[in-house]
Protein backbone atom coordinates (compact mmCIF):
# COMPACT_ATOMS: atom_id res chain seq x y z
CA UNK A 1 0.00 0.00 0.00
CA UNK A 2 2.89 2.27 0.83
CA UNK A 3 4.42 1.53 -2.48
CA UNK A 4 0.79 3.01 -3.65
CA UNK A 5 0.26 5.84 -2.00
CA UNK A 6 4.14 7.23 -1.99
CA UNK A 7 3.52 8.79 -5.64
CA UNK A 8 0.04 10.63 -4.59
CA UNK A 9 2.30 11.60 -0.74
CA UNK A 10 5.02 13.70 -3.39
CA UNK A 11 2.27 14.86 -5.39
CA UNK A 12 0.38 16.22 -2.50
CA UNK A 13 3.75 17.24 -0.35
CA UNK A 14 4.76 19.13 -3.72
CA UNK A 15 1.62 20.95 -3.85
CA UNK A 16 1.67 22.50 0.06
CA UNK A 17 5.37 22.97 0.36
CA UNK A 18 6.31 23.86 -2.81
CA UNK A 19 8.75 21.17 -2.75
CA UNK A 20 8.85 17.39 -3.68
CA UNK A 21 10.97 16.23 -0.61
CA UNK A 22 12.92 16.89 2.11
CA UNK A 23 11.88 20.45 4.65
CA UNK A 24 12.11 23.78 3.21
CA UNK A 25 14.45 25.90 4.53
CA UNK A 26 12.40 28.51 6.37
CA UNK A 27 10.84 25.47 8.37
CA UNK A 28 13.78 24.32 9.78
CA UNK A 29 14.29 27.82 11.12
CA UNK A 30 11.64 27.21 13.36
CA UNK A 31 13.86 24.94 15.40
CA UNK A 32 16.04 27.31 16.65
CA UNK A 33 13.92 29.95 17.65
CA UNK A 34 14.99 31.76 20.71
CA UNK A 35 10.98 31.77 22.65
CA UNK A 36 7.82 29.77 23.08
CA UNK A 37 6.05 31.62 20.36
CA UNK A 38 2.77 32.77 20.61
CA UNK A 39 1.20 29.30 20.99
CA UNK A 40 1.99 26.21 21.74
CA UNK A 41 1.28 22.23 21.71
CA UNK A 42 -1.91 22.72 24.08
CA UNK A 43 -3.53 25.59 21.67
CA UNK A 44 -6.37 25.86 19.96
CA UNK A 45 -4.09 27.25 16.55
CA UNK A 46 -2.02 23.98 17.03
CA UNK A 47 -5.12 21.88 17.16
CA UNK A 48 -6.61 23.53 13.93
CA UNK A 49 -3.64 24.71 12.17
CA UNK A 50 -2.35 21.10 12.24
CA UNK A 51 -5.31 19.38 11.46
CA UNK A 52 -6.45 17.71 7.90
CA UNK A 53 -9.49 19.79 7.66
CA UNK A 54 -7.20 22.87 6.88
CA UNK A 55 -6.75 21.05 3.47
CA UNK A 56 -10.56 22.11 2.96
CA UNK A 57 -10.33 25.68 4.72
CA UNK A 58 -8.21 26.89 2.79
CA UNK A 59 -9.90 26.34 -0.56
CA UNK A 60 -12.89 27.84 1.49
CA UNK A 61 -11.10 30.68 2.79
CA UNK A 62 -10.21 31.65 -1.19
CA UNK A 63 -13.93 31.29 -2.06
CA UNK A 64 -15.07 33.58 0.50
CA UNK A 65 -12.11 36.59 0.38
CA UNK A 66 -13.27 36.66 -3.63
CA UNK A 67 -16.23 38.01 -2.47
CA UNK A 68 -14.89 41.51 -1.31
CA UNK A 69 -14.84 43.23 -4.40
CA UNK A 70 -11.64 45.21 -3.25
CA UNK A 71 -9.84 42.28 -2.09
CA UNK A 72 -10.41 40.54 -5.26
CA UNK A 73 -8.98 43.79 -7.16
CA UNK A 74 -5.86 42.70 -5.13
CA UNK A 75 -5.92 39.24 -6.45
CA UNK A 76 -6.71 40.06 -10.01
CA UNK A 77 -4.17 43.02 -10.47
CA UNK A 78 -1.03 41.75 -8.79
CA UNK A 79 -1.49 38.15 -7.64
CA UNK A 80 0.57 36.13 -10.16
CA UNK A 81 -2.47 33.33 -9.10
CA UNK A 82 -2.72 32.28 -12.50
CA UNK A 83 0.64 31.63 -13.73
CA UNK A 84 2.26 30.61 -10.09
CA UNK A 85 -0.64 29.21 -8.22
CA UNK A 86 1.59 26.59 -6.16
CA UNK A 87 3.44 29.51 -5.29
CA UNK A 88 1.17 31.44 -4.06
CA UNK A 89 -0.28 28.98 -1.93
CA UNK A 90 3.24 28.01 -0.50
CA UNK A 91 3.35 31.88 0.40
CA UNK A 92 0.26 31.72 2.35
CA UNK A 93 1.10 28.25 4.04
CA UNK A 94 4.69 29.75 5.21
CA UNK A 95 3.07 32.54 7.12
CA UNK A 96 0.30 30.70 8.76
CA UNK A 97 3.13 28.45 10.11
CA UNK A 98 5.49 31.08 10.91
CA UNK A 99 2.63 32.90 12.82
CA UNK A 100 1.54 29.26 14.65
CA UNK A 101 4.79 27.40 15.16
CA UNK A 102 7.66 29.78 14.42
CA UNK A 103 8.85 31.86 17.57
CA UNK A 104 7.76 35.09 18.41
CA UNK A 105 10.33 37.45 15.84
CA UNK A 106 9.98 34.98 13.42
CA UNK A 107 5.96 35.91 13.55
CA UNK A 108 6.60 39.17 13.88
CA UNK A 109 8.81 39.08 10.90
CA UNK A 110 6.98 36.90 8.67
CA UNK A 111 4.04 39.23 9.08
CA UNK A 112 6.28 42.31 8.46
CA UNK A 113 7.28 40.69 5.20
CA UNK A 114 3.62 40.05 4.03
CA UNK A 115 2.56 43.46 4.75
CA UNK A 116 5.69 44.95 3.06
CA UNK A 117 4.64 42.85 -0.12
CA UNK A 118 1.01 44.49 0.32
CA UNK A 119 2.17 48.19 0.18
CA UNK A 120 2.37 47.97 -3.65
CA UNK A 121 -0.83 46.34 -3.85
CA UNK A 122 -2.78 49.35 -5.06
CA UNK A 123 -5.69 50.41 -7.63
CA UNK A 124 -9.25 51.03 -8.23
CA UNK A 125 -12.41 48.95 -7.49
CA UNK A 126 -16.15 49.17 -8.06
CA UNK A 127 -17.72 48.36 -5.07
CA UNK A 128 -20.98 46.08 -4.54
CA UNK A 129 -22.96 49.43 -5.00
CA UNK A 130 -21.68 50.79 -7.90
CA UNK A 131 -19.29 52.96 -7.03
CA UNK A 132 -15.31 53.12 -8.19
CA UNK A 133 -12.92 53.45 -4.91
CA UNK A 134 -9.10 53.41 -4.42
CA UNK A 135 -7.97 50.30 -2.50
CA UNK A 136 -4.66 49.23 -1.19
CA UNK A 137 -4.37 45.77 0.60
CA UNK A 138 -3.44 47.41 3.68
CA UNK A 139 -6.37 49.46 3.93
CA UNK A 140 -8.12 48.23 7.69
CA UNK A 141 -11.50 47.09 5.93
CA UNK A 142 -9.57 44.60 3.32
CA UNK A 143 -7.25 43.43 6.31
CA UNK A 144 -10.03 42.90 8.14
CA UNK A 145 -11.79 40.77 5.57
CA UNK A 146 -9.27 38.57 4.80
CA UNK A 147 -9.21 38.10 8.45
CA UNK A 148 -12.32 37.12 8.97
CA UNK A 149 -12.77 34.89 6.25
CA UNK A 150 -9.73 33.07 7.43
CA UNK A 151 -10.94 32.72 10.76
CA UNK A 152 -14.47 31.68 9.81
CA UNK A 153 -12.87 29.24 7.18
CA UNK A 154 -10.35 27.33 9.66
CA UNK A 155 -12.91 27.44 12.21
CA UNK A 156 -15.68 26.07 10.28
CA UNK A 157 -13.65 23.11 8.62
CA UNK A 158 -12.65 21.93 11.57
CA UNK A 159 -16.21 22.43 13.31
CA UNK A 160 -17.50 19.97 10.62
CA UNK A 161 -14.39 17.35 10.25
CA UNK A 162 -11.87 17.95 13.27
CA UNK A 163 -11.35 16.87 16.67
CA UNK A 164 -12.34 19.03 19.43
CA UNK A 165 -10.73 22.49 19.88
CA UNK A 166 -8.88 23.51 23.10
CA UNK A 167 -10.92 26.28 24.46
CA UNK A 168 -13.73 25.37 21.77
CA UNK A 169 -14.20 27.88 19.24
CA UNK A 170 -14.25 30.78 21.22
CA UNK A 171 -10.59 29.59 22.01
CA UNK A 172 -9.72 29.41 18.68
CA UNK A 173 -11.25 32.69 17.36
CA UNK A 174 -8.83 34.76 20.49
CA UNK A 175 -5.99 32.76 19.82
CA UNK A 176 -5.61 33.94 16.11
CA UNK A 177 -6.70 37.48 16.69
CA UNK A 178 -2.84 37.50 17.73
CA UNK A 179 -2.26 36.72 14.10
CA UNK A 180 -5.26 39.71 13.31
CA UNK A 181 -3.02 41.99 15.55
CA UNK A 182 0.60 40.89 13.56
CA UNK A 183 -0.92 42.01 10.08
CA UNK A 184 -2.65 45.57 11.87
CA UNK A 185 -5.98 44.22 11.91
CA UNK A 186 -8.43 46.87 13.47
CA UNK A 187 -10.22 45.10 16.45
CA UNK A 188 -9.80 41.23 15.37
CA UNK A 189 -12.50 39.08 17.19
CA UNK A 190 -11.87 36.89 19.97
CA UNK A 191 -15.16 34.96 20.08
CA UNK A 192 -17.06 32.88 17.27
CA UNK A 193 -20.18 35.30 18.38
CA UNK A 194 -18.28 38.66 17.27
CA UNK A 195 -16.38 36.76 14.62
CA UNK A 196 -20.09 35.87 12.83
CA UNK A 197 -21.08 39.42 13.81
CA UNK A 198 -18.56 41.16 12.31
CA UNK A 199 -18.77 38.77 9.33
CA UNK A 200 -22.35 39.94 9.08
CA UNK A 201 -21.52 43.82 8.55
CA UNK A 202 -19.44 42.77 5.82
CA UNK A 203 -22.53 41.51 3.60
CA UNK A 204 -23.71 44.89 1.96
CA UNK A 205 -19.89 45.02 0.93
CA UNK A 206 -19.74 41.77 -0.91
CA UNK A 207 -20.71 40.43 -4.13
CA UNK A 208 -20.16 37.89 -7.21
CA UNK A 209 -19.84 38.58 -10.62
CA UNK A 210 -18.17 37.72 -13.38
CA UNK A 211 -15.20 38.81 -11.54
CA UNK A 212 -15.67 36.42 -8.51
CA UNK A 213 -16.71 33.43 -11.19
CA UNK A 214 -13.09 33.68 -12.42
CA UNK A 215 -12.02 33.16 -9.10
CA UNK A 216 -14.48 30.25 -8.69
CA UNK A 217 -13.70 28.55 -12.15
CA UNK A 218 -10.23 28.55 -11.02
CA UNK A 219 -10.21 27.42 -7.78
CA UNK A 220 -12.41 24.49 -8.82
CA UNK A 221 -10.20 23.11 -11.76
CA UNK A 222 -7.33 24.25 -9.82
CA UNK A 223 -4.12 23.17 -11.61
CA UNK A 224 -2.93 20.15 -9.75
CA UNK A 225 -1.39 16.79 -10.87
CA UNK A 226 -3.97 14.43 -12.23
CA UNK A 227 -3.55 12.36 -9.25
CA UNK A 228 -4.73 14.67 -6.84
CA UNK A 229 -7.56 15.62 -8.79
CA UNK A 230 -10.57 13.09 -7.72
CA UNK A 231 -9.84 14.18 -3.76
CA UNK A 232 -9.80 17.83 -4.36
CA UNK A 233 -12.66 17.65 -6.43
CA UNK A 234 -14.31 15.99 -2.90
CA UNK A 235 -12.59 18.44 -0.87
CA UNK A 236 -14.16 22.21 -3.05
CA UNK A 237 -17.56 19.82 -2.59
CA UNK A 238 -16.37 20.00 1.17
CA UNK A 239 -15.83 23.87 1.01
CA UNK A 240 -19.25 24.91 -0.98
CA UNK A 241 -21.10 22.58 1.78
CA UNK A 242 -18.97 24.41 4.64
CA UNK A 243 -20.02 27.72 2.91
CA UNK A 244 -23.08 29.98 5.23
CA UNK A 245 -26.14 29.90 2.57
CA UNK A 246 -25.67 33.87 1.68
CA UNK A 247 -21.95 33.53 0.89
CA UNK A 248 -23.15 30.50 -1.51
CA UNK A 249 -25.34 32.44 -3.44
CA UNK A 250 -23.33 35.19 -3.89
CA UNK A 251 -20.77 33.23 -5.50
CA UNK A 252 -23.34 31.12 -7.75
CA UNK A 253 -22.52 27.48 -6.11
CA UNK A 254 -24.85 24.62 -5.00
CA UNK A 255 -24.14 22.06 -2.96
CA UNK A 256 -24.02 18.63 -5.19
CA UNK A 257 -27.09 16.64 -5.58
CA UNK A 258 -28.53 13.90 -7.55
CA UNK A 259 -31.61 14.94 -9.08
CA UNK A 260 -33.48 16.02 -5.50
CA UNK A 261 -31.40 14.60 -3.25
CA UNK A 262 -28.06 16.11 -1.33
CA UNK A 263 -24.96 13.84 -2.12
CA UNK A 264 -23.09 12.81 0.98
CA UNK A 265 -20.38 15.67 1.01
CA UNK A 266 -19.52 15.55 4.65
CA UNK A 267 -18.74 11.60 4.61
CA UNK A 268 -16.73 11.40 1.31
CA UNK A 269 -14.79 14.49 2.56
CA UNK A 270 -14.01 12.34 5.76
CA UNK A 271 -12.57 9.72 3.91
CA UNK A 272 -10.85 11.86 1.49
CA UNK A 273 -8.67 13.62 5.12
CA UNK A 274 -8.26 10.46 6.51
CA UNK A 275 -6.26 9.23 3.65
CA UNK A 276 -4.23 12.97 3.38
CA UNK A 277 -4.15 11.89 7.13
CA UNK A 278 -2.73 8.67 6.71
CA UNK A 279 -0.21 9.77 3.83
CA UNK A 280 1.04 13.12 5.35
CA UNK A 281 1.96 11.45 8.93
CA UNK A 282 0.27 13.12 12.71
CA UNK A 283 2.48 16.12 12.74
CA UNK A 284 3.33 18.59 9.87
CA UNK A 285 7.31 19.72 9.51
CA UNK A 286 6.63 23.07 11.18
CA UNK A 287 5.19 21.42 14.30
CA UNK A 288 7.90 19.12 14.82
CA UNK A 289 10.68 21.43 14.56
CA UNK A 290 8.85 23.88 16.85
CA UNK A 291 8.37 20.78 19.49
CA UNK A 292 11.95 20.31 18.96
CA UNK A 293 12.57 24.44 19.70
CA UNK A 294 10.49 23.67 22.74
CA UNK A 295 12.24 20.61 24.21
CA UNK A 296 15.66 22.66 23.59
CA UNK A 297 14.43 25.49 25.37
CA UNK A 298 12.94 23.60 28.60
CA UNK A 299 16.39 21.86 28.93
CA UNK A 300 18.50 24.63 29.03
CA UNK A 301 16.44 26.03 31.45
CA UNK A 302 16.37 22.91 33.57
Amino acid sequence: MTRLTDPIRVRLLETLAGQRSGVPGWVQEFERGEDVGFFGPDSAAWAVHGAMPTLVAGIRALLMQALHPGALAGVRDWSRYREDPLGRLAGTIRWIHTVTYGDTMQARQGSEWVLRLHERVVGTYIDARGVTRDYAANDPDLLSWVHLAFTDSFLSAHELWGPPVPGGSDGYVAEWATAGELMNVPNPPRTRADLKAQLAAFLPDLRGGADADEIVRFVRQAPLRRALRPSYAVLFAGAVHSLESPYRELLGLREPRLGPIPLPITGATSLVLRGAGRMLGPRSAGEIAARRRLERLSASAS
